[in-house]
């Protein structure tokens, strides 16, 4: 179970995002976070993936494999330092809250 937090401002989105366990916190502009809508197309197997966002100022990338998104921070999708994985209706969660860009605070369970 993962909960997901998306607010912030009229430019950029803040996601948190928060399993029993762990916490990742994700800052982009909405658009970018829209965006993840074609996450189904980044094929992991194919070494495809999303920058969208960053976390402690380090590139986010986002990878779809088998159901499920891999969360990447770091400097590219290879070597990243952190990784989370969620299953893809987090995600489709965050695209539902940032698609229209109005910094309305949204909070989900996926």
């Amino acid at each position: 179970m993962v909960d997901v937090t998306v607010d912030g401002g009229p430019d950029l989105a803040h996601v948190r995002l928060r399993s029993p366990t762990w916490e990742l916190n994700v800052r982009a502009p909405y658009a970018g976070l829209a965006g993840l809508r074609a996450i189904r197309d980044a094929d992991w197997a194919a070494r495809r993936s999303l920058r969208v966002g960053t976390c402690a100022g380090v590139p986010v990338h986002w990878a779809y494999a088998d159901g499920s998104v891999a969360v990447l921070v770091g400097a590219d999708d290879e070597s990243w330092d952190v990784a989370v994985l969620v299953p893809v209706a987090v995600v489709d969660t965050i695209v539902a809250a940032c698609a229209g860009g109005d910094g309305q605070k949204n909070s989900s369970r996926s």
